[in-house]
């Protein structure tokens, strides 16, 4: 038998990653730089409940990049914190939310976020809900392309994507795919609108310390 012959191992595939059990905050970019782009979103204002929650979600992300054997107290903390984000502020959004750079929460109260992902550049609202669509289908979470903008009161469920660049409306309930560029109002949500393709603006301003 030539070497030729010999059957070749086939390759495995990648193992999926588990929400959190990484370190998932915006790579590239360190805790602080983050952190100062979070606050400037936020109007510079560190009293803004929208604010708190984000820099929690941060740090919660943060810890997970530290060895094992130091992460119990910055566990510990960021459990606390969290905490006091959601009854304090009315925000829920775990670490496990994949959440992109200048993600803006304008008001506190109502808000669940349990989303797989949330892009760059984007805008929420109160009583706004992401979560499952079926309680027999806990991981099927939405997806929020880049600049979406949300109205007070949206719900998004299931394993849909909110195509980048669209807007929802007050109190929409959206049960399927939004497409990009497009505004999806009513209940259930219907695209009343789609517009032509827009390309990504260029940002001028950028964090200041990297790594």
């Amino acid at each position: 038998m030539t070497t030729d012959q010999i059957a070749q191992p086939a390759s495995r595939p990648a193992e999926p990653t588990i929400p959190g059990s990484r370190n998932m905050n915006p790579p590239g970019v360190g805790i602080w730089a983050l952190l100062r782009e979070d606050l400037k979103t936020h109007g510079g204002n560190c009293f803004e409940q929208g604010f708190w929650a984000v820099s929690t979600h941060r740090f919660g992300n943060w810890r997970m990049g530290l060895p094992r054997w130091i992460r119990p107290p910055f566990t510990l903390l960021y459990r606390f914190l969290f905490r006091w984000v959601q009854w304090t502020c009315g925000i829920t959004l775990p670490y496990t939310v994949k959440l992109g750079r200048r993600v803006h929460i304008w008001h506190h109260g109502g808000m669940v976020l349990h989303a797989h992902s949330i892009g760059d550049d984007i805008h929420i609202r109160q009583n706004t809900t992401f979560g499952i669509s079926r309680k027999d289908r806990l991981h099927e979470l939405p997806t929020i392309e880049d600049r979406v903008d949300l109205g007070c009161g949206a719900v998004v469920l299931g394993k849909i994507t909110i195509g980048h660049d669209s807007a929802i409306g007050a109190n929409a309930v959206v049960l399927k795919d939004v497409p990009p560029n497009s505004v999806a109002v009513g209940v259930p949500a219907k695209v009343v609108k789609t517009g032509e393709k827009k390309e990504p603006e260029a940002r001028s301003q950028e964090p200041e310390e990297y790594g």
